[in-house]
């Protein structure tokens, strides 16, 4: 009888706050939006409580492994507000505790990049205040919102200045293009990234930089700042085939091989035939890249080149002019082949950039798109430092093999 009064009692309590989540926490109904957060919370901890429990509110069942006991209140505070919630009790063999408030740093992230998100978009206070209250989140004020931004600014540019802790032997550059408002007017400015794979394997972010275009001064510039962090061990290069880029990796990666993007080398070479001839140029030039070895390749590049000197000579001057540059990666350990000869890793880091900044649009500063990209590739570089090795130590073992000297300085500026 005690134990029915009990439950009695528990249900209305859990009645009343699954109530006051669907009509507003400030009693206005259920249009007020500061209460959306919290409705949904409640609805999820409800539905985990009846499954912990066994059975429905009221319900009578043999099955039955606990029993509600009201609730109690949790303020979850984050490092951008306070979400208030009413955290069920149960009695029984299993209590209850919500599984997402042990994800606390993920939510906090989640929270972070929504405020970010609406920084960047020049979202007053007020309506940032707004917005949060429909995730949950209050009493955030303007100053706080404020040292956010600032902390923000400070963690990126930490990050863009760290120094770089090991020796990278492959290194991957690309640019993307981001439409910026300056002096009122939107331009395109280049971000430009650079990743690599450390001894062990593992990828990491080396570094981001804005430039209001792509040119040799930008990247060897971008370049010198990784050398000046303490980049070192750059064995090989890879990266499209943008005159001011190949010339900044000349001057500032002495010794360091070049690796021409195949995919991109690929378009290049199609560009210079008509449409109907594409598939058969396109098929000759990719029995290149499926032999086993260098020299292998070597012999059947010159085979393709006498089948095109008549057919397509533009084609075939280009080919020649090339093989050094997009057969570069055959000169390193075979299971490695696969990602040297590309850029893809990189493209598809520009992609999911590209998902996000879309969200944006039109950045109003450079240094709003420059936190913003560096922000995210801050949570890239996060989920990459637990991931799988991207190359097997095994075979990076291979490569150090090859050049014990690896850890000493490969990398070096020249004035």
């Amino acid at each position: 009888m005690e134990r029915s009064r009990k439950e009695s009692q528990g249900g209305q309590e859990e009645d009343d706050w699954r109530r006051a989540s669907w009509q507003g926490v400030d009693g206005r109904g259920a249009g007020c939006a500061a209460g959306d957060g919290q409705r949904v919370v409640h609805e999820v901890m409800a539905e985990d409580v009846e499954l912990i429990v066994g059975a429905g509110r009221y319900e009578r069942s043999a099955g039955r492994t606990g029993w509600r006991n009201g609730t109690r209140r949790r303020e979850w505070d984050t490092r951008v507000g306070t979400v208030e919630l009413e955290v069920p009790r149960v009695r029984g063999e299993a209590g209850y505790f919500p599984s997402f408030l042990q994800y606390r740093r993920r939510s906090e992230r989640a929270l972070a990049a929504a405020l970010v998100e609406m920084v960047l978009k020049g979202v007053s206070t007020r309506k940032a205040e707004d917005v949060l209250a429909v995730m949950g989140v209050q009493g955030i004020s303007p100053s706080q919102l404020s040292r956010f931004v600032g902390r923000l600014g400070e963690h990126v540019k930490a990050f863009r200045e760290a120094p770089i802790d090991d020796a990278y032997p492959y290194v991957w550059l690309d640019a993307k293009y981001e439409k910026v408002r300056t002096d009122g007017v939107v331009r395109t400015q280049a971000v430009l990234v650079a990743i690599g794979v450390r001894q062990d394997g593992l990828r990491k972010v080396l570094g981001v930089s804005i430039w209001p275009e792509e040119t040799a001064p930008g990247w060897r510039e971008f370049l010198e700042s990784l050398v000046e962090r303490r980049l070192r061990g750059v064995r090989l290069v890879i990266s499209d085939a943008h005159l001011g880029l190949r010339d900044a990796v000349r001057r500032v990666f002495v010794g360091a091989t070049w690796q021409r993007c195949r995919v991109h080398f690929m378009r290049n070479v199609l560009a210079k035939v008509s449409r109907h001839k594409q598939p058969i140029v396109a098929s000759l030039v990719k029995t290149i890249f499926a032999q086993m070895s260098q020299e292998e390749a070597r012999r059947q590049l010159a085979w393709v080149l006498q089948q095109l000197e008549q057919a397509a000579p533009a084609v075939a001057q280009l080919i020649e002019s090339a093989q050094d540059d997009v057969l570069a990666y055959m000169n390193f350990p075979e299971e490695h082949w696969s990602k040297l000869h590309s850029t893809n890793v990189l493209e598809r880091l520009n992609r999911e950039l590209g998902t996000r900044t879309r969200l944006v649009g039109i950045f109003p500063s450079q240094s709003s798109l420059l936190r913003f990209v560096t922000a995210l590739l801050m949570e890239i570089d996060d989920d990459w430092s637990i991931d799988k090795r991207y190359l097997s130590e095994r075979s990076m073992a291979l490569l150090q093999a090859e050049r014990p000297s690896l850890s000493a300085p490969a990398a070096q500026l020249v004035g």
